[in-house]
């Protein structure tokens, strides 16, 4: 049993070698003051750029999550999600060595046990997913702007922390991600796709980065994008869906092309009961289109019926096409988006 003892620490030390972040101090410390100054600033800028976002604690919370996708499975690599091919790969299959790296938890310790040497049990073949993360970046989504509302109602900035947590969710669950920033068609910017808890940082530092600007046609990009990136997978549009030329041909585009899509529909408190009064000029911030409006209690009442409806409308469209929809005001925890709303959809698990 020593020398058994010796050989599972001697594992367990191989397992958290390899790619582990608190190996790296070690290791830049043997190699000289240099390796220790660069490996202690990325640990800096990755604290840093993560902050912007959410906290180290949400993190490893969304460490612990994996995105679902019920009706699309295209995967063309290994990943760490299971097939729903059915037959013998979905049963024990065999045993092989255990290579540095390997996850502990698929060694057989009972084998270990009796023969002091490891091996994995080998299961269900395993494939990724593509995982497209779609960000309106659209000027309406730069609201509440600075005197108009609480900054903490920020559409977009509340677009990106879920969509950076939903995008690392993937890359934490090995999977294939994209993220773009919807500015129209032919205009849209993507990071990606790329795979693995390693692009982490980059993707981190692209979203921070983007800045909502200019008038968006929400369907012509989710067109164009439909068909610049063939892949099917799950795609996650996240938008306040204020397109005057609707974006239900978008959607139907996606769908079209094989994606199975879940629709994020943001909009921010100042937006559903907004605080203003009198006679006023509305200006749209994307055409630039003004309207002469006179607010009272009784155009109060029938602009918020209205809005209802208009979601209601769109949560019909989505059961009608079998799309996931999700609803939420921004003033709402972010976290409990990921981690109630979209697993209540069946969308994370």
């Amino acid at each position: 049993m020593q020398a058994a003892s010796r050989q599972l620490q001697a594992l367990t030390e191989q397992g958290e070698g390899a790619g582990s972040a608190h190996s790296l101090i070690p290791q830049a410390m043997q190699a000289g003051p240099e390796r220790v100054y660069l490996a202690q600033r990325q640990r800096l800028r990755r604290t840093t750029v993560t902050e912007r976002l959410f906290d180290e604690k949400t993190l490893r919370q969304l460490d612990q999550l994996l995105l679902i996708a019920h009706r699309v499975r295209a995967g063309v690599m290994k990943g760490e999600r299971r097939s729903v091919r059915r037959g013998t790969s979905l049963e024990f299959a065999d045993y092989r060595n255990y290579t540095r790296g390997d996850d502990l938890r698929r060694v057989d310790w009972n084998i270990f046990a009796r023969l002091e040497r490891p091996f994995v049990k080998l299961f269900e073949e395993e494939e990724d997913l593509a995982v497209h993360v779609l960000l309106d970046a659209s000027a309406s989504m730069d609201f509440p702007r600075e005197g108009g509302g609480d900054p903490k109602h920020h559409k977009f900035r509340f677009a990106q922390r879920v969509g950076a947590a939903l995008a690392y969710i993937a890359l934490a669950g090995g999977d294939n991600v994209a993220v773009t920033a919807l500015y129209g068609a032919g205009l849209n910017v993507t990071w990606g796709p790329h795979r693995g808890r390693g692009r982490s940082l980059a993707l981190l530092e692209y979203i921070s980065a983007l800045k909502p600007a200019g008038n968006l046609d929400l369907s012509g990009a989710l067109r164009d994008y439909a068909m610049r990136h063939p892949r099917p997978g799950l795609c996650l549009l996240i938008s306040d869906l204020l397109a005057p030329n609707g974006w239900q041909d978008g959607i139907a585009a996606l769908q079209g092309a094989g994606h199975e899509v879940v629709i994020i529909h943001l909009l921010s408190p100042e937006e559903i009961e907004p605080p203003l009064a009198g006679d006023l000029r509305l200006v749209d911030v994307e055409s630039g289109a003004t309207a002469d409006v006179t607010i009272d209690a009784a155009m109060r009442d029938l602009y918020l019926r209205r809005l209802l409806a208009w979601r209601d409308e769109i949560a019909a469209y989505a059961r009608k096409r079998g799309t996931h929809y999700a609803a939420v005001e921004t003033s709402a925890n972010w976290a409990t988006l990921i981690m109630s709303e979209l697993q209540r959809l069946g969308v994370i698990r």
